[in-house]
């Protein structure tokens, strides 16, 4: 048994505390408290929080780091973003696993404890049970034309049953996104989540204006992809209505579905979304790269949106250091509480990833996944000091019994 004794402790599930003790045992937190009498281990000028959740990556795309250059729009990103995985057709090229690898020892490094990763290969399954980082990984599928729906999923199905069994590595089906899948397969998914709870799902859902064009009027740069591509579904009809309706007319969305990015979303869509209790995954970051602008944060907690944070791809961010995450979330968010961004990073990202009895507060029981951030002298604010872009990577230590 250990206690630790830091200047400040911030448990999430309750206020922050100035000069507090933590107390881990086996890899389990024991208690927290003010600090009192006995022998700690003294951290001194650090703030000790739970380990941040990274709700939202693609660490099979690493390898695309800095090779996608920033967009006007999102299909100016899409298409040499496409052109470049079109060069692949290997899932171990071992540039691949090295940029994945590399891409979770950097998460691990920057105070990253729990991870949401989209995988279309499955390729990361082994690599997050090797570096032992818990994770959801969303085997993301992909199929406008309609056909075969339930026979792809049966396939997907198979080969998450013949994955290695780990309780902290949980894989579901997911679908990626309006503009990719059609309504049949997103029944089927739907189908299989529903077969499989408390499996967890995730979809890629207002992202840019032209998903918006092809929902709303069956036109735009989307439809001409998917007809160049020759995958266009020719019996599908465009609803008429926004992401969010279309989907939860499917009957696809509900709490145990994290909607991804929604920049395009308005105040019906949020109140929908928070009516079905879906988490909203937010990465302003990759939304500026890609192009489509950056999402109206302020509205998502306005109008009391369960909100969590990803960085996305390193095909379209610097890098997976959720801090950085956080920093551009103030930055365009200015009147959102820090305490609701730290807690957005933590807990509601855990709930949303089904792991928030283990993980996203400091409480009895939950896992010693603990980091302690250092903060200079100087900071009396030290929830806003974390959300503050001062961060580094340098900063940032695990608690180790």
């Amino acid at each position: 048994m250990t206690r630790f004794s830091a200047d400040w402790i911030l448990p999430i599930a309750g206020e922050p505390i100035g000069g507090g003790v933590v107390t881990l045992d086996a890899g389990r937190i024991v208690s927290v408290a003010h600090r009192d009498e006995g022998e700690t281990v003294a951290l001194g000028r650090v703030a000790v929080l739970p380990g941040l959740v990274n709700a939202h990556t693609h660490l099979e795309l690493s390898y695309l780091h800095r090779r996608i250059p920033p967009a006007p729009s999102f299909l100016d990103w899409v298409r040499p973003m496409l052109a470049a995985r079109g060069e692949r057709d290997r899932i171990d090229d071992p540039e691949i696993v090295q940029a994945a690898k590399a891409a979770i020892r950097f998460a691990q490094t920057t105070g990253t404890s729990l991870i949401g990763d989209v995988s279309n290969t499955l390729i990361s399954v082994p690599l997050l049970q090797e570096a032992a980082v818990p994770a959801c990984i969303f085997h993301e599928l992909i199929g406008f034309s309609g056909v075969g729906a339930d026979a792809q999923v049966a396939r997907a199905r198979a080969a998450i049953d013949a994955l290695p069994k780990s309780a902290d590595t949980r894989v579901s089906l997911a679908p990626h996104a309006p503009y990719s899948v059609s309504p049949a397969l997103f029944t089927a998914i739907r189908s299989d989540l529903d077969d499989h709870q408390p499996a967890v799902s995730a979809v890629h859902l207002g992202e840019s204006p032209e998903e918006v064009e092809l929902l709303r009027k069956g036109t735009g740069p989307w439809r001409a992809i998917l007809e160049g591509l020759g995958v266009w579904n020719a019996g599908w009809q465009a609803p008429g209505c926004s992401p969010v309706e279309y989907l939860a007319d499917l009957g696809f969305l509900s709490a145990s579905v994290l909607a991804v990015h929604g920049v395009q979303f308005d105040g019906a869509d949020l109140d929908r979304l928070r009516a079905l209790d879906v988490t909203l995954v937010s990465c302003p970051r990759s939304n500026r790269y890609v192009g489509v602008g950056s999402p109206p944060l302020e509205a998502f907690y306005a109008l009391d949106v369960n909100v969590a944070f990803g960085t996305d791809s390193l095909a379209s961010v610097e890098d997976l250091n959720m801090f950085a995450e956080l920093a551009e979330a103030r930055r365009i968010a200015p009147k959102v509480p820090a305490r609701a961004l730290l807690r957005s990073a933590t807990s509601t990202a855990a709930a949303a990833l089904g792991f928030d009895d283990e993980f996203g507060s400091i409480e009895p029981g939950k896992r010693a996944a603990l980091i302690a951030v250092h903060v200079p002298s100087g900071v009396s604010d030290v929830e806003e000091y974390l959300v503050s872009g001062s961060v580094d990577a340098g900063d940032v230590s695990w608690l180790v019994t």
